[in-house]
């Protein structure tokens, strides 16, 4: 009976000893599943853009509807040819519209129909932006009625926002660490990294050069392209 009750007491000691342990743990070291730093980096190019994408249409009036098409037609012919010669590239057919012009209404009923008008609208990439003034001009001078742009940008875009990811993956780590100091751990290496996606140029932030006097002038300016991340290193 005595080894019984020596045995017994034994084993509620362990037990004892084993629930204290468990009591006092620590809690997980930093760098662990689940522990870090996670900062957001942001990071920037600036550049001045090469290229310009404008937009020329025609408008034509006439007394019918087949009329008003066929002019317009031939004048946006013209057109076409005219930018191709000066440079313009990519052409693309943006719209083509035909509705009645209708007379001023002195009732309640709307107008008699008076004629047609036509419309019909392209897309032209210019890929030397000092020709985009000459551009216009030919346009202009061809027929074009309507113009509108430019869209300016970089024809190397893709590899700049690749230039301001990695900019700002730098400066998600110098956060980090300025972070890490001040808590006293050390930074340890990347364990996640979100993109945060591309901000869109904010346009022309200071003029450099215009295309050629003799043309319509266009300022590229500078553009800003920004890229940001969320990082999270591991820390301990």
């Amino acid at each position: 009976m005595r080894r019984l009750t020596i045995i017994i007491t034994s084993l509620l000691a362990l037990a004892a000893v084993a629930a204290v342990a468990r009591a006092g743990e620590a809690p997980a070291a930093a760098g662990e599943q689940g522990d870090g730093i996670t900062v957001q980096g942001s990071g920037s190019v600036t550049s001045v853009p090469d290229r310009a994408q404008l937009s020329f249409g025609v408008e034509t009036q006439a007394a019918t509807a087949k009329a008003a098409l066929a002019a317009n037609g031939a004048e946006m012919r013209k057109v076409i040819a005219a930018i191709k010669a000066a440079g313009a590239t990519d052409v693309q057919t943006q719209s083509v519209s035909l509705y009645p012009r209708y007379a001023e209404s002195t009732g309640n009923g709307s107008g008699a129909v008076q004629g047609y008008v036509a419309q019909n609208s392209v897309s032209a990439t210019i890929r030397e932006l000092e020709k985009a003034g000459a551009v216009i001009d030919a346009a202009v001078g061809a027929g074009a009625n309507k113009v509108s742009g430019p869209a300016l940008s970089r024809g190397d875009q893709d590899e700049l926002y690749r230039q301001a990811l990695r900019a700002a993956v730098a400066d998600a780590r110098l956060r980090a660490q300025a972070l890490a100091t001040a808590a006293n751990v050390s930074l340890g290496r990347v364990t996640q990294i979100v993109e945060g996606g591309a901000a869109p140029p904010p346009g022309v932030l200071d003029a450099t050069k215009s295309s050629e006097a003799s043309s319509t002038p266009i300022e590229p300016g500078e553009q800003q392209l920004v890229a940001s991340v969320t990082v999270t290193f591991a820390a301990s």
